[in-house]
């Protein structure tokens, strides 16, 4: 659990949307967090600054406006600062995204993650906690998903970047002893989201009058997992060290864990949600039927996921709580009263 006294604590992407979050619940019990974010325009730079903003209102927070993939800075940071914990959630995001812009991928998700994890490993960081992502289970199809089996089949560069960053962790972990603890996010949604994801796209248009696009023709199924729920999950795992497994078989290995400080963990709402039934919420929510234009299944993109989330509630007692229709609702009253000028102006 949380150590006795406060922390202090760098929360990459910090402007982003699990970043903020996250943020949030770690000033809000007294630790000390060092914000970085680069503030890129992948997508609308003023949602970022608003985060930011809100941020800046803490007397324990502090925001750093730089790259991850600038060595020198992230030297100098890390050596200035000596953070006793890192949560690293700055990233390139978006599968689609990843396979028109492979290169920033590399910048962003490769060598800025090598710099973070030399930054721990030089200056003594007890902990780092990184985002992986439920893109790396590619072409799997045993449900649900588990930490358990091999992820060697993934179908975009985004989750091939992610992969990646759990095998550069199991390395450091075992070549300096610095833990580290992956998690793979499922599908995260709720009030600050982020423009590119389902739930904003489908909540604007409909608004907007316009059609959405549904693809896989609907049938789709996604672990939605509602942002609170999972920034509970990251901060428990920050607080639970990664250990070896005493009982790790390298003649039978297994994936999630191993003889070194590393772990493995699905964060997911293990309740996964047919896609119309999730765009059903926002009609609801909304009063308005959605206009669907029905398409195929995209390139890199995967029909279903589905958590198993065991492991993370037998190690720190994670148990999401929010159902779909109040997560919905929640980021609909948000997007309403974020964006009311633009929508009383079209109504």
């Amino acid at each position: 659990m949380k150590e006795g006294k406060s922390m202090k604590i760098l929360v990459t992407g910090a402007a982003g949307f699990i970043g903020y979050h996250t943020s949030i619940l770690l000033l809000e019990r007294g630790d000390t967090v060092i914000g970085l974010d680069n503030f890129n325009d992948y997508y609308d730079v003023s949602l970022k600054e608003a985060r930011a903003a809100r941020l800046d209102k803490y007397d324990n927070f502090s925001m750093v406006r730089i790259d991850l993939a600038d060595r020198g800075a992230i030297e100098a940071l890390f050596a200035q600062e000596k953070f006793d914990k890192v949560v690293n959630l700055a990233a390139q995001a978006g599968v689609r995204y990843s396979i028109e812009n492979p290169h920033s991928y590399i910048d962003s998700n490769i060598v800025g993650f090598l710099h973070i994890l030399e930054g721990c490993r030089h200056n003594n960081v007890k902990h780092l906690v990184y985002a992986s992502s439920s893109s790396v289970y590619g072409a799997n199809s045993a449900m649900p998903f588990s930490i358990h089996q091999n992820v060697d089949h993934p179908l975009a560069l985004y989750g091939a970047t992610k992969k990646a960053n759990e095998l550069m962790a199991h390395t450091y972990s075992n070549l300096y002893g610095l833990p580290t603890t992956g998690l793979r996010f499922f599908t995260v949604y709720g009030p600050f989201g982020r423009p590119d994801m389902a739930l904003f796209m489908f909540t604007k248009n409909i608004i907007e009058g316009k059609p959405i696009d549904v693809f896989n023709y609907g049938k789709h199924r996604r672990d939605f997992t509602y942002v609170d729920d999972i920034v509970q999950g990251v901060v428990r795992t920050m607080d639970h060290t990664a250990e070896p497994n005493a009982d790790w078989d390298a003649a039978h290995p297994d994936p999630g864990t191993s003889k070194v400080p590393y772990r493995i963990y699905n964060i997911g709402n293990q309740q996964p949600v047919e896609l119309m039934d999730y765009i059903g919420a926002i009609e609801s929510v909304l009063g308005k039927t959605a206009e669907k234009n029905l398409l195929p299944l995209q390139a890199g993109d995967v029909p279903d996921t589905w958590a198993d989330t065991s492991d993370l509630a037998n190690d720190v007692g994670y148990q999401p709580s929010t159902p779909v229709e109040t997560g919905v609702r929640n980021f609909v009253e948000w997007y309403l009263e974020y964006y009311k000028h633009e929508v009383q102006a079209g109504a």
